[in-house]
């Protein structure tokens, strides 16, 4: 199933400070104003830039997003940010379950789950994310890893509701490498079949993004793979002229 219009998303992670906002950011805001975008395009900067940038773009093509959230709306946890404090900054969207907080902070699919809530009940769009590490895949695991990992991540109210699913497989996150796009396809595959087996029609429509070493140079065929309708873009969603590219290629 081909997606109608592809979303491309930038995960700027923890890099970014003001000045780019002036550069990379602004550069993007004036391209995609003046050539406007076939795509549906977001940056999640760190929290730190989210209200600055939102205040940049201003309603223009550009949905910004956070990076994580926390599940309650409010309390004692410290270094906390809650969904609705994104939202309050500014933020349309939101990444959820990325491999960084599952492997750094021992987040697990249950509590991104919980998570998928707490952005929902804020009125943002989760970008919930799946992936294998190498061994997985090497062990012939990576489908039912992601299988399991939708399964888990997942959340009842996502049905009906504005949202993305984004498989990056671990080993390729920073790496340069790339799976091959019959790789790709089959996990895709199996991933919207996961998706339709846990919010039944709730999970035919949503996007799925492919994450890990996107680039200007593999863009395009990556894209063009079927069950592909978008990407989440990381290192090179920093540099105005590369993200643009991408977001071009969609």
């Amino acid at each position: 199933m081909k997606q109608s219009v592809k979303m491309i998303v930038g995960n700027w992670k923890m890099n970014g400070v003001a000045a780019d906002l002036a550069g990379a950011v602004a550069e993007m805001l004036a391209d995609l104003q003046q050539n406007p975008a076939s795509a549906r395009v977001g940056l999640c900067p760190p929290a730190t830039l989210i209200e600055r940038m939102a205040r940049i773009i201003d309603g223009g093509p550009i949905m910004v997003g956070g990076q994580d959230c926390r599940v309650e709306q409010k309390g004692a946890y410290t270094g906390g940010v809650s969904a609705e404090m994104l939202v309050d900054a500014g933020a349309r969207a939101v990444i959820l379950g990325h491999s960084e907080r599952r492997q750094e902070f021992g987040e697990i699919d249950a509590l991104v789950s919980q998570k998928v809530g707490a952005a929902l009940r804020a009125g943002l769009t989760p970008i919930v994310c799946v992936g294998e590490t190498l061994a997985q895949r090497e062990a012939g695991q990576a489908v039912s890893v992601v299988r399991d990992q939708i399964l888990g991540s997942l959340n009842d109210g996502l049905a009906g509701r504005d949202w993305a699913l984004a498989y990056e497989p671990v080993w390729a996150i920073g790496t340069g490498l790339t799976p091959t796009l019959d790789q790709i396809a089959e996990i895709h595959a199996a991933a919207r079949d996961a998706m339709i087996e846990r919010l039944r029609e709730g999970g035919r429509a949503a996007p799925i993004l492919y994450g890990g070493s996107v680039n200007p140079g593999n863009a395009r065929d990556i894209l063009a793979v079927d069950e592909v309708g978008g990407a989440l873009v990381g290192g090179a969603s920093l540099k105005a002229a590369d993200f643009l590219a991408i977001i071009r290629a969609a």
